[in-house]
């Protein structure tokens, strides 16, 4: 097919499902304070949390920050792009935190979406998804790679560390009731006390 200046006109290669569901997913507008997600092909938006859920990050973040082995960075609501399933686009996760290697220096200059190699564990507190928290992410942290996934189970007061990520799941983990010590492995090399968590 020519135009009127005598060039021919390549046709559009037509979009996948997986194309639009990504555009569509980075074009969304989400009131203040919503977060959204691309999780397993689906786009979850998330309301602000409640004092709880902050509480309970706090008291994880700040022994962290006192007590572990190496210095570590700490970023809330970062964007990190992970391996998705098969037919759907790179998971796009949010985690209520982050915790990265200083040394690794991952946050500088890193894009809104940031892959997420050299990550060292991330957080979540379960809140309105509770089953999004227990499932769906711990399969998409351990499809990409990240070798800690902590997880405040609001529901049911424990805490449980996912450990050992294939390619769809953890392969260990270790769950405590509220109010019993967890311990963290290196690079971490601390027992997180869950006793303020009753």
């Amino acid at each position: 097919m020519s135009d009127d200046h005598g060039m021919t006109a390549m046709p559009h290669e037509p979009l996948t499902q997986e194309d639009v569901l990504l555009e569509g997913f980075l074009a969304l507008q989400t009131p203040e304070g919503f977060r959204a997600e691309l999780l397993e092909g689906e786009i979850v938006v998330t309301p602000p949390p409640d004092g709880d859920h902050e509480l309970y990050i706090s008291r994880v973040v700040n022994q962290v920050i006192r007590h572990t082995q190496i210095v570590m960075d700490v970023s809330g609501n970062k964007g990190l792009t992970l391996n998705g399933v098969a037919g759907a686009p790179r998971d796009r996760v949010i985690p209520d935190v982050t915790f990265a290697p200083l040394e690794r220096d991952l946050f500088r200059g890193a894009d809104s979406w940031m892959p997420c190699d050299g990550v060292a564990m991330v957080l979540e507190v379960t809140s309105t998804r509770a089953r999004g928290d227990r499932d769906v992410k711990r399969r998409c942290y351990a499809r990409g790679g990240i070798p800690l996934y902590l997880l405040v189970d609001r529901g049911d007061s424990t805490v449980t560390l996912f450990a050992e990520p294939e390619s769809r799941d953890y392969q260990a983990h270790r769950k405590v009731s509220f109010g019993k010590p967890l311990s963290l492995p290196a690079p971490f090399g601390l027992d997180l006390e869950t006793t303020d968590f009753l």
